[in-house]
């Protein structure tokens, strides 16, 4: 059994389950060490040369108690079975719950600094080894103790001398036990780490599968991962050397006992029979074959417990490593939180930056400076810099995916740091430039902030960002699974498909991060009229790398080098900002250039 801060409720949660199921389990060891007593008085009948009808009648009651016992002990191991198996399956699932909640409130930084691949091993194998020491730990450590234990009474009843010389191993046992745990413990933590670096390298190539085709590189991959895969291997070999090490040093010292128990006990029998009993210290042995056979049952029966001894000592190792690793995980900060007096209310879309800076986490540099704007609910604006300028920051930052200072954002004059995180939240839909989609139906994929929406709903915001036409010639149109990450979707239709689905939550606020680069212009300009139109009256923020994206708009916001270079409307931008001039007087260049046939250019 394994304890930790995260793991001690469910034994209180739980505790009436395991009883009954400890109940069991020990009712089961008792009554099946009935059956070697029941087998000897068999034996001891039948080796006196000739049998009786009383000795058949006593045979035939003896072996019909047998019969009842096993089915007695079939009936008590599923009960108990269901009791701490299924209750350690349970555990296992809500465990994986918390894990999964603390998940969603860990913030953007843990993710850059943690790998997916590690966070899925402790979903997986920690979670896995946790559960098998609820539910096979609990089992081995009550049977190994008191079948031992009850074995060891019949033992010592039967006959003391020859329990004496058994009990020699169950010593050797627990002191190797002793020695073997730590260094145990050490080998799983490090498999488990190699299990990571599997899981890392194995889900970043199969992100990037098509990248490894389109550059031809599989067999460099392969090479790479087959030097992770030896070091992993290296590693569980070392760990299963010494486990099975452990395991055989158990055989060996179990299998010697058995040795010296058959030698003795035959010595002590023929002496019996001889009539010749054995004298040990004062002591007469007297012995039947049939309390023999009773006695090799009874040491039989010690075998599971001296075996478990061995697996509670391995598992207890693992169990501890996975525990560890677990509530380092589940005690991480969470930098992203609510004020205990934090506030909620029906956002208009006002914001509002006050001298605002930002430095992301492990970064020296800033990458926004002293931001000052207004931006009123309602307001189509646009965002327009060079690449790496900040304007995906910009935005970023209105979703609290970061703490800012206090009082450098506010939506509808209150600061966000004051507002709860899932009022902000609501408040705001976004379509990131990854444009990323879940394996799903493309219904459920744009009804995503709303499960409640039907078809109808989806159908109407794949209008708004013209791409109901596409989803049509589906041939399962809107029940299309769309694949992991819609890979089986173009860009632009995983584009307007985002844009669809941040269209559906209908927030007051809409954030769209360079959304309409993947399509062409003529459809670009449908959505931007669409957005004129059907967002009247509810603030929207446009990212573009064309001016002419946000040229029709209210207000444009000119980001250079982390700076507010200007804000306002497109014509006062003509006049005042640098980085404005120069894109439109690029973009009225290069479509001059591209009106002129391919032919006559030279």
């Amino acid at each position: 059994m394994i304890t930790g801060k995260y793991i001690n409720k469910f034994y209180k949660k739980y505790w009436f389950m395991f009883l009954f199921g400890i109940i069991v389990l020990i009712a089961v060891d008792w009554i099946q060490l009935y059956i070697p007593q029941f087998t000897g008085d068999v034996v001891d009948r039948l080796s006196d040369g000739f049998v009786t009808d009383e000795d058949i009648s006593a045979i035939t009651l003896e072996v019909i108690w047998i019969l009842l016992i096993g089915l007695g002990m079939f009936v008590g191991r599923i009960l108990w079975r269901v009791a701490i198996m299924f209750t350690s399956r349970k555990i296992e699932g809500e465990l994986r719950r918390d894990m999964f909640l603390k998940a969603e409130k860990l913030s953007v930084n843990y993710y850059h600094n943690n790998k997916v691949g590690a966070i899925m091993a402790w979903f997986t194998n920690d979670l896995e080894t946790i559960e098998e020491c609820f539910g096979f730990g609990t089992v081995m450590i009550v049977d190994s103790s008191f079948l031992l234990v009850f074995s060891l009474v019949k033992m010592i009843v039967l006959d003391p001398s020859l329990t004496l010389i058994s009990i020699i191993p169950v010593a050797l046992i627990v002191i190797w036990g002793a020695l073997v745990e730590k260094v145990m413990s050490e080998k799983w933590d490090l498999r488990q780490k190699s299990f990571d670096a599997i899981y890392d390298y194995s889900q970043e190539n199969f992100t990037g599968i098509r990248v490894i085709k389109a550059f031809v590189k599989e067999n460099q991959e392969i090479l790479a991962f087959s030097k992770v895969a030896r070091r992993s291997q290296k590693i569980e070999v070392d760990a299963a050397r010494v486990s099975v090490g452990f395991d055989v040093a158990i055989e060996v010292i179990i299998a010697l006992c058995f040795a010296v128990i058959l030698g003795f006990g035959g010595w002590f029998v023929l002496a019996a029979v001889q009539g010749n009993p054995i004298i040990i210290m004062g002591h007469e042995i007297y012995i039947s074959a049939g309390r023999l056979v009773e006695f090799i049952g009874y040491f039989d029966a010690m075998i599971w417990p001296l075996i478990a001894l061995g697996q509670i000592v391995t598992m207890r190792a693992r169990g501890k490593a996975s525990v560890r690793r677990i509530s380092e995980y589940m005690d991480t900060e969470e930098e992203i939180h609510d004020k205990e007096d934090a506030v909620e209310f029906p956002v208009k879309g006002k914001i509002t930056f006050n001298h605002f800076f930002f430095t992301y986490p492990e970064s020296k540099n800033e990458s926004l400076q002293d931001i000052n704007l207004t931006i009123e609910a309602g307001e189509t604006v646009g965002v327009i810099g060079k690449i790496g300028s900040g304007k995906s920051t910009f935005v970023n930052c209105l979703l609290r995916l970061y703490n800012v200072s206090p009082r450098s954002i506010l939506i509808d004059d209150v600061d966000i740091m004051d507002m709860k995180i899932k009022c902000v939240r609501e408040s705001v839909a976004i379509v990131p430039q990854d444009n990323f989609l879940f394996s799903d139906t493309i219904e459920r994929n744009i009804n995503f902030a709303d499960r409640s929406k039907g078809l109808d709903d989806a159908i109407d915001a794949a209008k708004f960002a013209d791409v109901h036409d596409n989803i049509i010639d589906f041939k399962e149109q809107y029940a299309t699974i769309s694949g992991e990450r819609g890979v089986t979707l173009s860009g632009g239709q995983k584009q307007r498909i985002s844009l669809a689905r941040a269209y559906a939550k209908n927030a007051p606020i809409l954030i769209l991060d360079d959304s309409v680069s993947a399509v062409d212009l003529k459809t670009e300009e449908k959505i931007l009229k669409n957005i004129k139109e059907q967002r009247a009256g509810k603030t929207t923020i446009v990212i573009a790398s064309r001016v002419s994206t946000v040229a029709h708009m209210d207000k444009i916001i000119v980001i250079s080098d982390g700076k507010i270079e200007a804000f306002g409307s497109p014509k006062e931008l003509s006049k005042i900002s640098p980085t404005y001039q120069k894109m439109v007087y690029l973009q009225r260049l290069e479509k001059e250039v591209g009106s002129v046939a391919p032919w006559k250019k030279n």
